[in-house]
This record gives structure tokens, sequence and C-alpha cells, in this order.
């Protein structure tokens, strides 16, 4: 099997800003190659969003890191969903009337993202993704949505001859034609955005129920993975003692970090734990079983700040309109301050956690190096 480096971007609404810090470290770190030396592309919810602009930008890989940051440091809450006064009220009026069983009809989400799915078409060239392909810059890209129906994690692929899908228990691959209901499909937040209907089913984001984050690169041919999570790791702490209730916003923030965070750990561990075992198993005794167990090396690069704390300083970045509606929550105080983090699409913030990506990455440096000690990068575009 030729060596193939690949990168998953985990999920976590505004919070992936950090993951193009990392990205812009990486290539900083590489000398700024135009070669791409991530033959083998897979993304969850934002993180989706964010590879399939890689894969987009394939034949040059630094030029793709640069579109990344274009976009993230200056972006806005209105870039991504409607901010304005009237649609925020309309949305919550419909989820109060459906609460207090005034009204038969299903509100279909709490904000309207319509402005995201305007700025991808604007910006995202999908054909290029299988020219890339063609030309050997790009090996395979995904993007991981959940069937609402089904509660299948399906993971949509595109990539060269012989790749075939997979499926497993909750989990299948399915091979595509990327294309932007997918991204779509892929980063709705539950509840926030809309579901998006691909094929026979409405999917929502991918992070939800996804068991195993890492699985799709390893599925696609990869033998060693970059994977950046978008939250801290945990670190055995004393137990906090509280005597407060905990708000709306700190149970929703909660819920939300064990959607986005808690599988990717999880996920990790188990790879370590593989990689240990078949590093003890000769290889000839691999062989004479006929297994294809291989050791897969993992670099996993996580925000060495809680990226609550950074979003409680920027909450007031808000739109007036989203904190009016937030603010019942408790979503504007410190303790609420996890849900605000998915949802603060504002510059400042982004910038910070670009910042705080750049820093956590250029301090392992030596790391990513050993990464990529045996990937060529010269001979790409020019």
């Amino acid at each position: 099997m030729k060596p193939r480096a690949g990168l998953v971007l985990a999920g976590g609404g505004a919070r992936a800003a950090f993951q193009v810090g990392v990205l812009k470290a990486v290539r900083d770190i590489l000398g700024s190659p135009a070669k791409n030396p991530f033959p083998i592309l897979c993304g969850t919810s934002a993180g989706a969003i964010n590879t399939t602009t890689l894969a987009v930008f394939a034949d040059h890989f630094s030029r793709g890191v640069a579109n990344l940051l274009e976009v993230w440091e200056n972006m806005h809450c209105h870039h991504v969903y409607r901010t304005d006064t009237a649609n925020i009220l309309r949305s919550g009026a419909r989820w109060l009337g459906a609460m207090m069983l005034l009204s038969r009809n299903n509100p279909v989400s709490l904000l309207d993202n319509a402005p995201l799915r305007e700025m991808l078409e604007r910006t995202l060239d999908f054909e290029r993704i299988q020219q890339h392909i063609d030309s050997g810059a790009l090996y395979a890209a995904s993007v991981t949505a959940s069937g609402y129906t089904t509660g299948q994690s399906v993971t949509f692929f595109q990539g060269g001859s012989g790749l075939e899908g997979w499926e497993r228990n909750q989990r299948i691959g399915a091979a595509v034609s990327l294309k932007l209901d997918y991204l779509l499909a892929s980063s709705a937040l539950p509840f926030i955005f809309p579901a998006v209907k691909v094929h026979r089913e409405y999917f929502g984001d991918g992070s939800v129920r996804q068991i195993a984050p890492i699985s799709p690169a390893l599925h696609l041919g990869a033998d060693r993975v970059l994977v950046v999570g978008t939250g801290r790791q945990s670190l055995d702490q004393a137990r906090a003692r509280s005597n407060i209730y905990p708000s709306l916003a700190q149970i929703a923030g909660h819920a939300l970090n064990s959607i986005f965070l808690d599988g990717l750990s999880v996920d990790i561990e188990r790879l370590e734990r593989i990689n240990r075992t078949v590093s003890l198993v000769p290889a000839e005794t691999l062989a004479a079983a006929g297994m294809s167990l291989r050791p897969v090396k993992i670099l996993f690069i996580t925000p060495s700040q809680p990226i609550e704390r950074i979003a409680a300083r920027f909450v007031h970045e808000l739109p007036r309109s989203v904190r009016f509606i937030l603010r019942p929550t408790g979503a504007l105080n410190r303790s609420g301050s996890n849900l605000a983090s998915y949802l603060l699409f504002e510059e400042p913030f982004c910038r910070a956690l670009i910042d705080l990506g750049y820093q956590d990455t250029a301090s392992r440096e030596k790391e990513v190096l050993d990464f990529f000690k045996d990937t060529d990068l010269t001979g790409g575009p020019t």
C-alpha cells in the first residue's frame, strides 16, 4: 500500500477556527509547500467545510490554507446564519408556540443558515475535486453526516478508482461526487441549523453518533493521521463543588461537548491500544493469518486552553439579536459560554482561536516534522 497521510478535522461550529491556526502552522513548518501533504482529507461538521476547502485547492496546499485564513479571519455571524432581528424573533416565536402547544407546525431550526449556503456556493468549485483526484494531487476526500431516520453515521467520500464503500455497525461509507448539500448536512448542528435531505433521508451534524471519527481516514487508506480536535483534552482534575443548579446553556453546552469531543478522545485511545497490540505481534504471524492489520501513526492536536473561557471574553461580540435570544438560557454567562462558543462566528473570537491553534502546533514542531518525515513535498505545482 502506498504511504498516505490523512487529515481528520472534527466538528465544533465556530471552534473550527482553531483548526485553521493548526493548518497555518503546518504550512509554515513545512516551508509553505505547494504540494498537498494530505492526500486523504476527512472532515465532520465545520471540519468538513475546512477539509473540503483544502480538497478544492488540493493543487496548491498553501493557497488553500490562505483561502481558509481569509475567510475565518474576517468571519462574522451574518456570514453563517441570519441575524436580523425580525428573523430571530420569528424563529423564537415559532419555538415558543410549539413548546406551549399553541402551534402544530414543527419549527425546523433555531437559526437560518441560508447565508452559509450562499457563501459556500460562491467560494467552492466542487468540480475541481475530481480534477485533483485525476491529477494525483488528491487521493480521497470525505464528509460525515448523521441520518435522522436510520441513525447511521454515513461517510460520503469521493476518491480514486479502486476505493470501495464499507459497512460497519451503525456506520457506512458511500461513494459519491461531493456537493454542497453534503457539507450543509454534515454541519447542521442539532436544533440550531436545519437538517438537509440527501437522497432518501434527512441528515444532520455528522458528529452525532459518530463513534469512530478516525475510521473514514483508515478506510480510505491512510497509514498516518493528523487529527485536530476543537476541545481541550480532559485532564485529571479534582471534582468541583457547586450548589447552583446548571443553566439551560450549561446543560446544552455539556451535551454539545459530548457530541463533538468525547467520541474523538475515545477513538484516539482505541487506535493507540490497537497500535500497541499490533506492535507485539510478529509481522510473519499476521501474514500467515491473512490479517491486514498495520500500525497507524497518529498526531493529535487539541487546544491547550479551554475554548469556553476564551468565548466568555467575546460573547459581547455576538449580534444584539442573538444575545437577546440566548440571554434567557444563560449562554452569556461564564458558566454557559460553552454553548456560545459554538455560535460565536465573530472575527475577534475566530482570530483568537487561530492564534491559539498556531501557537499550540508551532510548539510541537518536532512532532509535526516527524509526522511528515517520509513525505516528499517537492514537485508540486507552481
